[in-house]
């Protein structure tokens, strides 16, 4: 059993239109579907239970139970970052540092607990109409991309161009290539203490990303490659 939580800002789907219409019941529940659904299932034999947290609920939805059940937590944010709590960033920045796998998705680079994890700015150059997207496999050998062929094209996506300020990855899964001729390190593996963080680009609220079957098979091999593992334990402090 792989415990997961999908985080969401919610309001996008609430405010425009656009978002709305592709996604209606909200993009924490299109990322639900990707591990509720048959395909999951069928294709890789593992029971998840999943729940989700939306930014205006109390405690964002992350208390402390929430978090020290959860295995992997997958985030999306874009507008409304500064109204995430210092207190629950605090308490996702330790979870992740004891193990628990955290998913950063699209325009959440920017947000509080991926920066503070990171250490850097995490700025990017960006253009909403990016045309299509090859998000080409540079690491074929890697669990991320299991499963998959040499690229997944996108015809319709937002640019995220270079320079990406994140400091380098411990792996590089993907690399964009943009119609404009922009690139970008799109698939990007950290360790932070005992926790491991994927950062997977694709995702704006205006196009049906999620909807995509190679980008929900991303999504559920990072989670497994995400989970925590046993390991040795840690002790820290003055030892006699």
């Amino acid at each position: 059993m792989c415990t997961i939580t999908i985080w969401n800002e919610f309001r996008h789907e609430r405010e425009d239109e656009e978002a709305a219409a592709v996604y209606p019941d909200g993009i924490h529940e299109a990322l639900a579907t990707v591990f509720t659904g048959e395909e999951a299932e069928i294709e890789d034999g593992i029971e998840y239970d999943v729940r989700t947290a939306t930014l205006d609920e109390p405690d964002h939805g992350l208390t402390e139970d929430v978090l020290d059940a959860t295995d992997v937590l997958l985030w999306w944010g874009h507008e409304a970052h500064d109204e995430v709590e210092d207190e629950v960033v605090d308490r996702v920045q330790e979870r992740v540092l004891e193990g628990m796998g955290l998913l950063v998705l699209h325009s959440a680079h920017y947000s509080k607990v991926f920066k503070r994890l990171l250490g850097t700015s995490c700025s990017l150059q960006w253009r909403e109409d990016g045309g299509t997207e090859r998000l080409w496999v540079v690491d074929p050998g890697h669990p991320i991309a299991d499963g998959l062929d040499e690229f997944i094209e996108l015809p319709e996506t937002e640019m995220y161009g270079e320079p990406f300020d994140v400091p380098e990855p411990d792996r590089l899964v993907f690399t964009s290539w943009f119609e404009g001729g922009e690139v970008f390190r799109s698939g990007c593996c950290y360790r932070r203490g005992s926790g491991r963080i994927f950062y997977f680009r694709p995702g704006h609220e205006t196009y049906p990303i999620y909807e995509n079957a190679e980008v929900r098979r991303v999504l559920r091999n990072a989670v497994a490659w995400a989970s925590p593992t046993a390991g040795a334990p840690r002790s820290f402090g003055e030892r006699e």
